[in-house]
């Protein structure tokens, strides 16, 4: 290459790399990532002393790379390359033939793990009703033969199995077993790291089985489409924007004597079954009760004599908790992320007949507020 061919290139390089320097101070910085599903990073306010212990040259370089321009187009353009290499990752996630994205899986820390089945049975001990565990494996765990031809991935069976052989006085449920019998169904969402309410369906039903009830049987309901646009968080976080959304069903229709009591910061307010608002905007899985809450109180207008169940959750079990409806006069739910008041005093207090745990596998063996169970 000529040295005038080598200073052309590099100046149009300079100008390049200088233009998108001047677009991030020049555009205007964005709030929120529709795609990423995720808030950004903001100009951090300059001190002396941010600037000596490092925190603002940490948080200025992420800023530079929230508010890069084009942003989401790039990410996609990454993503298209490493396939286009050969690959079928990026970002943790696998691209599976047919646009189903599976977030690649890893081991928890196995002293977290026993620490939560540890509190667990300290719970089931101290409380005298029946506990019933439901833990619920990822969609690669059930859908494994969609993964790449040797990815690197944990099954989480594993991790159920393990968990079940230790748990002393509860009674589980082999969701696995179930969703295994159904892989060829839509179980899972193709884009977000939940199962659909399909999924949920059958999982309910082995749920009610081990709890003596009679389970209701798919006959029983006209599933109503929510909504056909779906992207969940592993589409948020994949690039793979290209791919088609998921759908989202409602199964169960609002009860005549529903009564929904949130309690979002400590205070009752009124709750819904599906909050629809979310709908149009990105976390429409957040339309299941308005997504995560320390407390729910659930009036479900079935016969006062039934009895009271507890659900302590994670997401998961958002969209199978209308399932329980007639079953159960009264559903108390909580989530251990934001809810720290006694639980056993709340079986106690709130004359709770059975309490269920449904959780993802991954989340209930590495959250590490599992621990209240044991306070």
């Amino acid at each position: 290459m000529s040295k005038r061919a080598c200073i052309v290139t590099t100046v149009l390089f300079l100008v390049f790399i200088g233009g998108f320097c001047l677009l991030i101070f020049v555009m205007p910085d964005r709030t929120f990532s529709e795609q990423e599903n995720r808030y950004l990073q903001q100009l951090p306010d300059f001190s002396l002393e941010a600037l000596e212990d490092g925190s603002f040259m940490a948080s200025f370089e992420k800023y530079t790379t929230d508010q890069f321009p084009f942003r989401d187009a790039w990410t996609t353009l990454k993503a298209g390359a490493e396939l286009a290499q050969g690959k079928s990752e990026n970002n943790g996630v696998y691209y599976c033939e047919g646009g189903l994205l599976i977030e690649r899986a890893t081991r928890p820390d196995p002293a977290q793990t026993e620490s939560n089945i540890a509190a667990l049975n300290t719970f089931a001990e101290n409380v005298d009703v029946p506990v019933y565990l439901q833990l619920v494996p990822n969609s690669g765990s059930v859908w494994e033969d969609a993964l790449p031809e040797n990815a690197p991935f944990y099954n989480q069976k594993d991790l159920i199995h393990q968990i079940y052989s230790q748990v002393v006085d509860v009674t589980t449920i082999d969701v696995s077993s179930v969703l295994d019998a159904h892989k060829d169904e839509y179980i899972y969402y193709h884009t977000d790291h939940h199962w659909t309410t399909l999924g949920a369906f059958y999982a309910y039903q082995a749920a009610a089985e081990a709890m003596g009830l009679t389970p209701r049987e798919k006959s029983d309901f006209t599933p109503e489409i929510a909504s056909d646009s779906f992207y969940g968080t592993v589409y948020s976080t994949s690039g793979f924007s290209w791919v088609p959304p998921d759908t989202i069903e409602y199964w169960v229709q609002e009860p005549a004597g529903l009564q929904i009591t949130n309690y979002p910061n400590g205070e009752p307010v009124e709750g819904v079954l599906y909050d629809r608002s979310f709908l149009q905007k990105k976390d429409k899985y957040s339309s299941f009760f308005g997504g995560n809450t320390p407390m729910l109180d659930i009036a479900t207008g079935a016969d006062a004599n039934l009895p009271v169940l507890l659900v302590i959750r994670d997401s998961y079990a958002d969209c199978q908790n209308p399932f329980w409806f007639e079953d159960f006069s009264r559903i108390i739910v909580v989530d251990l992320r934001y809810y720290k008041g006694d639980i056993d005093g709340l079986v106690r207090d709130e004359g709770v007949d059975s309490v269920l745990l449904t959780y993802s596998a991954g989340n209930f063996a590495s959250d590490k507020d599992v621990f209240f169970l044991s306070q």
